[in-house]
């Protein structure tokens, strides 16, 4: 079978809004996404990263820089304010290059994020 664009979902959150709670909530969402499915560096496309209006103390961009990815467009863009949303939430969408079928992907959602989408398998 030939590779196949393919996006990935993932989320976290950070219990308080500094850089290093950021910086290991990030490399620790996008550490997992990679690893549980099999991602190589090569495979990545780009990676997507939105914040809510509460996370303002480092770009989590610049976590995943910090593992590597320095050469993959990387962007941050401010989650939706929706009133209820979950707060001090980074989501991810992260485009690559793989063989499997979609239905093969593990989407990651870690600490008080897991609650975002228990519609996924794990």
């Amino acid at each position: 079978m030939a590779a196949m664009l393919r996006a990935l979902r993932g989320a976290t959150t950070v219990a308080e809004d500094t850089p290093q709670q950021v910086n290991e909530r990030v490399q620790a969402l996008v550490g997992s996404m990679l690893e549980r499915n099999a991602i190589s560096h090569d495979e990545l496309v780009s990676i997507l990263f939105t914040a809510t209006d509460d996370v303002v103390s480092m770009f989590p961009a610049t976590a995943a820089r910090a593992l590597g990815l320095g050469d993959v467009p990387l962007i941050c863009a401010r989650e939706l304010a929706i009133a209820g949303a979950m707060p001090f939430c980074i989501r991810v969408l992260m485009h690559f290059y793989t063989e499997l079928p979609r239905e093969a992907l593990h989407h990651v959602y870690l600490e008080g994020a897991r609650g975002l989408r228990d519609d996924l398998p794990e």
